[in-house]
């Protein structure tokens, strides 16, 4: 087990894995508070079709390329989602759920279709579904590495600018910050961050190395600034730990085990959080009532005999 984790290409995939941790953690948190979690499952989804596309084009598992395909599928799924949701009566959720059905259904049937194609440069292919971390070669890590220390320069860079994006957008239009560059923006880190997590935690679950980091991070504070913080380090520790988790077996998927990390970490966050945690909350509960009982006996004691 040791030995695993002192290896070379193991050290690699963990460093790539925290630093896409942090990247997921940190623009999970600005999907959280635009309320929009369920864009980040739809484009996670609608990049399969990309990841293929650019495949079959290039005959090589070439990670950046593959990525140039992913995100372009994504974008095209994300203006899908905002056109249907302005242009017809289908509301925002709806064209989210569709856009993920179907893209991710013509992805599975050009998976098919690429694996039944002559050679074996497709292997490996499926591993952009459920991810597989192990699978990946320095260039591919470095490649991920490069691409999400972007997206968290992006995110702490302009974190005034995200701030009055999210919470007042009325204020930022009247101090001359754009709207929708600032849309585009968004959009554009949140789709780095879903195409270049694929191959590592897959299609499936990189929505829930989003979400998960930032829900968690809520039960802890109400500081935006510290919610990035503590999403972003939730997220690098699921990260790190999970790669490290699946390196020790033979073949285990990495995506599965950082998911289940950050699940612990939330559920700590559930019952033990300072802000609305469910335990901390029954221990302060209980400390304002027998506050309470002491400031007026009289009532305590009428409302028991009652």
């Amino acid at each position: 087990m040791l030995s695993n984790l002192l290896h070379i290409n193991t050290l690699w995939v963990m460093a790539s894995t925290m630093i896409l941790g942090i990247a997921a953690g940190g623009i999970g948190c600005l999907a959280y508070w635009k309320r929009q979690n369920l864009m980040s499952d739809a484009l996670s989804h609608a990049a399969l079709p990309g990841v293929v596309v650019a495949f079959l084009i290039i005959q090589e598992k070439n990670l950046l390329l593959l990525v140039i395909g992913a995100a372009l599928s994504a974008l095209l799924g994300a203006f899908l989602i905002q056109w249907f949701s302005s242009a017809t009566r289908i509301t925002e959720d709806t064209a989210m759920g569709m856009t993920l059905s179907v893209f991710y259904g013509v992805g599975i049937m050009l998976l098919a279709i690429a694996n039944r194609s002559p050679g074996g440069n497709q292997s490996g292919l499926n591993n952009f579904i459920y991810g597989q971390a192990a699978a990946m070669v320095r260039s591919d890590v470095i490649t991920m590495i490069a691409l999400a220390s972007i997206v968290i320069l992006i995110i702490f860079v302009a974190f005034k600018e995200w701030k009055l994006f999210l919470f007042d957008a009325n204020f930022a239009k009247g101090v001359g910050l754009s709207i929708r560059g600032m849309n585009v923006l968004y959009t554009i880190v949140l789709v780095t961050t879903i195409v270049i997590g694929i191959q590592a935690v897959g299609v499936i679950l990189m929505a829930a190395m989003l979400i998960i980091p930032a829900v968690s991070a809520r039960y802890w504070t109400h500081s935006f600034k510290m919610m990035i913080l503590l999403s972003a380090a939730i997220g690098g520790l699921a990260g790190a730990f999970g790669t490290w988790v699946s390196s020790t077996g033979s073949g285990l998927p990495t995506g599965p085990f950082i998911v289940l990390t950050s699940s612990a970490v939330f559920v700590i966050s559930l019952l033990f959080g300072k802000e609305k945690g469910i335990i901390i909350n029954f221990i302060q509960f209980k400390i304002q009532q027998r506050a309470s009982q002491k400031e007026h006996p009289l009532a305590a004691e009428k409302g028991g005999s009652q």
